[in-house]
């Protein structure tokens, strides 16, 4: 799936610095990031969200992704959403099978269940990029959502977070052998990818003057 924003907030956070002290919800490993970064950080289901907003509880949320938040109704209680961040650039799901089920299956059963997941992955990634930006679209002409790219500062000091909180986690040495082989990957095929990759942004800006937040 897409980059989840950082996400909706009382006012507009223009540095890191300003995030020192903000009331954020967040779940999982991004807790410890942010954290690290100086946040008060308050874990909540997403039911309780919009209420701890309205109250005063928090002063910024990050949920998912445009649909999810519109869906909840943050545009009614924030006008301030900011799009990109490292707490979760990215997200991937599963389709789990029992590996000694799935192995004694014929082959073109397999090939059946392999491609279908990748299917389904496709799918589903096209129809978030569809929706998200729709929805996206609406909060800011619908609902006059103010869109914010989220400062450089603010990604720069999640990853220095995120460093400290890797360095913890990699005592286990599974966890280590995982995160070792996925940079070994991204090393690779992300230079391959920065250093070929047409430059997106300018063509954007070719073509539609004006548009993008700044």
């Amino acid at each position: 799936m897409p980059t989840q924003p950082l996400g909706s907030f009382k006012f507009h956070v223009t540095s890191a610095d300003q995030m020192k002290g903000l009331k954020y919800r967040t779940v999982g490993l991004a807790t410890d990031i942010m954290q690290g970064m100086g946040l008060k950080v308050t874990q909540l289901p997403g039911g309780e969200i919009m209420p701890a907003l309205e109250k005063g509880v928090i002063e910024a949320f990050e949920f998912n992704n445009p649909t999810a938040d519109s869906r909840f109704g943050a545009q009614d209680v924030s006008k301030h959403y900011h799009m990109g961040s490292y707490h979760q650039a990215a997200e991937f799901f599963e389709v789990i099978f029992n590996k000694s089920k799935f192995d004694s299956l014929p082959k073109e059963h397999q090939a059946i269940l392999e491609y279908s997941a990748e299917a389904a992955n496709t799918a589903s990634y096209g129809w978030a990029m569809d929706l998200y930006s729709k929805d996206l679209q609406k909060l800011i002409h619908e609902h006059k959502v103010n869109i914010y790219r989220t400062d450089t500062s603010i990604m720069r000091e999640q990853l220095k977070s995120w460093d400290k909180v890797l360095k913890r986690l990699n005592k286990d040495p599974f966890f280590k052998k995982i995160v070792d082989s996925q940079k070994a990957w991204s090393e690779r095929v992300a230079f391959y990818d920065i250093t070929n990759a047409a430059d997106y942004k300018l063509a954007y800006e070719h073509y539609f003057p004006g548009k993008l937040p700044k």
